[in-house]
């Protein structure tokens, strides 16, 4: 049963994945907390929408509201993060708190060049290999009940390019300057790119904090889902009440 007053929670998946990545944490805090997680533009039951910032923040937006519980903390994962970036710049009154889950490396630094040749080699493969190597991949990374809802959903390369074509080169440190709420900067200890500027993001905000997940990678919700829903939990209900 939620407990009243509980602080509701948006969850927003990475590159290629969908709503189903936060099977896990939805399960283990639907008990004490309103959650929900989003479909990005392009990718699981929007497949067929055209990505944008633009379509991703409204997606958020309309989360919040359908939960009707007043502004939500907000977690955001890889490209979701980036996008729940540009959520709190432009919808701050929706917003209690935000968590980002390996997001906090500059989109301009150099490791954008390579993800921009990515981009550009992923259209240039078929998506059912791509999508089989996705499968062999977390099947054997990790148990079924922690990808299965990921792997069903399938994936969205087809939207890779333009995700990331719109997010490299758009966010740094200074990003943190538009968001009014605190935040927690929750990495995998190993995610050695975006923990890249993992300190200047929490030196841009004067409420926010770093937390590692030990040993975990980029996906530190999958390599530890217990932790990683732990550090939510601990974060969410020490958030200010916002009305």
């Amino acid at each position: 049963m939620t407990a009243a007053g509980a602080t509701p929670i948006i969850f927003v998946h990475g590159t290629r994945f969908s709503a189903g990545q936060w099977s896990p944490q939805l399960a283990a805090l639907r008990e004490d907390f309103r959650v929900a997680a989003v479909d990005l533009p392009g990718h699981g039951a929007r497949s067929a929408q055209p990505w944008s910032l633009n379509a991703a923040t409204e997606i958020i937006a309309s989360a919040v509201d359908s939960l009707d519980c007043g502004p939500a903390l907000v977690v955001g994962h890889s490209l979701g993060g980036y996008a729940s970036l540009e959520f709190a710049r432009r919808c701050p009154e929706r917003l209690r708190g935000l968590v980002l889950a390996g997001a906090s490396a500059s989109t301009r630094g150099p490791w954008a060049t390579t993800y921009r040749w990515v981009a550009g080699l992923v259209p240039r493969i078929p998506a059912d290999r791509l999508a089989r190597w996705n499968d062999r991949l977390l099947r054997r990374l990790y148990p079924p009940e922690v990808v299965q809802a990921t792997i069903l959903s399938g994936y969205a390369f087809h939207t890779l390019p333009a995700a990331w074509g719109e997010v490299l080169g758009r966010f740094d440190a200074g990003a943190m300057r538009h968001v009014a709420v605190p935040v927690l900067i929750l990495n995998g200890e190993k995610d050695t790119v975006f923990r890249s500027g993992e300190l200047a993001f929490a030196r841009a905000h004067p409420h926010a904090r770093v937390e590692l997940i030990p040993r975990a990678g980029h996906l530190a919700n999958f390599d530890d889902p217990d932790a990683f829903t732990d550090a939510v939990r601990r974060f969410a209900r020490q958030l200010p009440v916002r009305s």
